[in-house]
């Protein structure tokens, strides 16, 4: 579904990847590990059109991607889901969530928002409260959600469980994994390594902008290295 072959992307003039060559198959999951400052957000970032690459050339469904603006990548499939929510605090939950869809007819959206208050019954709750309000769990929720409206074939989470109690960082998981089983394929960029290899099916490791490890899921969680650096030894 997703091709990336020798990618270099970075801020001004600072590279932040180097050579990045990854794969999402459609109906994977797939994670993005490393630690922070290693590349990670960056990649996303590039990929959704928000970073423009230096070199190399990224690909979504056998059509060229590379250097396309946010706009048309959303319209092709891609939802991005960025670190830190982004949600809009002075806007309702539905007044985020309409945008989410901003690329469809107003009236087509009526049927999405049903859905996501059914996956998250607390937005529903929540309809006409101002999304600054929202508890931290709520607010992910919604970021996850209003990703979902635009009713994409590839979602791109950075970080859904920053900042969560661990109880929310379950359900959140759990969410992702719900989605996933019913067709959406994610990439998924997560500090909790253990966590996010639970969900996927392939991994890929990124140190200093370039990509050192790739693999299996249970392989990588397995692996002497990933298990020293990512998971607690």
């Amino acid at each position: 579904m997703l091709r990336l072959d020798g990618v270099d992307a970075g801020y001004g003039q600072r590279r932040c990847l180097n050579q990045i060559s990854l794969e999402v198959r459609a109906g994977e999951v797939v994670a993005l590990l490393g630690a922070n400052g290693a590349g990670k957000t960056t990649t996303l970032m590039t990929i959704s059109g928000l970073i423009r690459p230096w070199r190399g050339t990224i690909d979504f469904e056998g059509r060229p991607l590379t250097g396309a603006p946010p706009v048309e990548v959303v319209a092709r499939g891609i939802s991005h889901v960025p670190e830190g929510r982004r949600i809009l605090p002075r806007l309702t939950v539905e007044e985020n969530l309409e945008l989410g869809a901003y690329l469809r007819p107003k009236t087509d959206g009526c049927a999405d928002l049903e859905r996501m208050y059914a996956l998250f019954p607390v937005l529903g709750e929540r309809r006409r409260q101002l999304a600054g309000t929202l508890s931290g769990g709520e607010q992910q929720m919604l970021a996850i959600a209003r990703g979902l409206m635009a009713r994409p074939k590839l979602l791109l989470l950075d970080e859904p469980s920053l900042g969560l109690a661990p109880k929310l960082v379950r359900a959140v998981f759990e969410t992702i994994r719900r989605l996933n089983q019913e067709g959406l394929t994610v990439l998924l960029v997560e500090q909790n390594a253990y966590l996010a290899l639970q969900i996927a099916h392939r991994g890929y490791v990124l140190e200093a902008g370039r990509l050192v490890l790739t693999d299996t899921a249970s392989n990588l969680t397995q692996n002497p290295k990933v298990k020293s650096a990512y998971l607690g030894g």
